[in-house]
Parts: structure tokens; C-alpha cells; sequence
């Protein structure tokens, strides 16, 4: 049996270059946390369950905080890229595991809040998938997501699937914020 060794890698983590942000990329992120803040307000805004239970409690709190922490820790330099062993290191778009779990459990979870009407699930469905897209764009390919404005149109998509509900509940909304 013969060994062959692979050669080593290009050398220490500290040879990676510094990340360098792309052009508009603080205004784009800036933007995408102001977007989460009114996206959680949104949220917040919604009815209160008739009687306390569990997840009228998470819709209240955890959610509206998970969409908050998401849009305003989005990193293009956690994106996918090579490790110094050579293999793929798959990048988070600067959201964490926990985070992305809570978001990731709304499709689960509406079913129980049965006081809230279609479209309203249908709304909260839209900003959890929109907030991962947007994450997993990030790490997936940041220069396009920045560059040619998919994250800014994601967040125009938040922003209408965020929408009050009621036109007198506008003022209402706008306070929260």
C-alpha cells in the first residue's frame, strides 16, 4: 500500500487577505437592518393569542427578536470559501445556527396560531424564507447579492410582505417603530 501525502496548504489562516467590503455594502446592510426592525415590528403588531399559550408567547418574543438579530448581524464575509485543510467551509451570511433555527420552525409552528388569519400566516411564512434567502445569498454568493442589488430587492419583498394590515392600523404600526 502506498501513502501520498497531499501537499500543504498556501500557508496559515493569517495569509488570507483581509476581507475587503464590496461597494454599497454598508448602505445595502444598513438598509436590511432597518428592514428587520420593521419587519419585527410587523410582527409585534399582530394579535395576541385569546388565552396565553406557547407560541403566542414565541410570535411575541423569540420570532420578532430572530428576524431583528438576522437582519442587523448579516456579514457578507461569512460566505462559503475554502478552509486551510482545503475543504469547503460553508458560510452563514452572519447569522447564527440558533437564529436560523428559530426562523427555520415558523412553518411548524403557525398551525397553533390559529387566531391569526391566512394571510397573516402566509406573511410570516414569507418573512422567514425571505430572511434565510438573504442570509444564504450572502454566504452564497455576496459580491451579486450587493453588487447587483438581490438583497435590496429581497428587503423591498419584506418590506411588502410586512405591510400593515389594516390602513388605520398604519398609525398604529408607525408608532411601534
Amino acid at each position: 500500500m502506498t501513502i501520498t501525502h497531499l501537499p500543504a496548504s498556501a500557508g496559515p489562516p493569517d495569509d488570507v487577505p483581509p476581507y475587503e467590503p464590496w461597494a454599497g455594502e454598508p448602505e445595502v446592510l444598513a438598509e436590511a437592518a432597518e428592514a428587520g426592525r420593521r419587519a419585527a415590528a410587523w410582527i409585534r403588531s399582530l394579535p395576541a393569542a385569546p388565552a396565553p399559550r406557547p407560541v403566542g408567547t414565541w410570535l411575541a418574543g423569540a420570532l420578532p427578536a430572530a428576524v431583528e438579530a438576522a437582519m442587523g448581524s448579516l456579514d457578507p464575509a461569512q460566505c462559503d470559501r475554502m478552509g486551510p485543510d482545503g475543504r469547503l467551509v460553508e458560510g452563514n451570511g452572519g447569522v447564527d445556527a440558533g437564529t436560523m433555527s428559530t426562523l427555520s420552525v415558523v412553518p411548524c409552528v403557525l398551525s397553533d396560531a390559529d387566531w391569526l388569519t391566512p394571510d397573516q400566516h402566509i406573511r410570516l411564512l414569507a418573512v422567514a424564507s425571505i430572511i434565510t434567502g438573504i442570509a444564504r445569498l450572502l454566504a452564497d454568493d455576496p459580491g451579486t447579492a450587493i453588487l447587483h442589488g438581490l438583497v435590496a430587492r429581497m428587503c423591498a419583498t419584506l418590506d411588502h410582505a410586512t405591510r400593515p394590515d389594516h390602513p388605520g392600523l398604519a398609525t398604529q404600526f408607525e408608532h411601534a417603530l
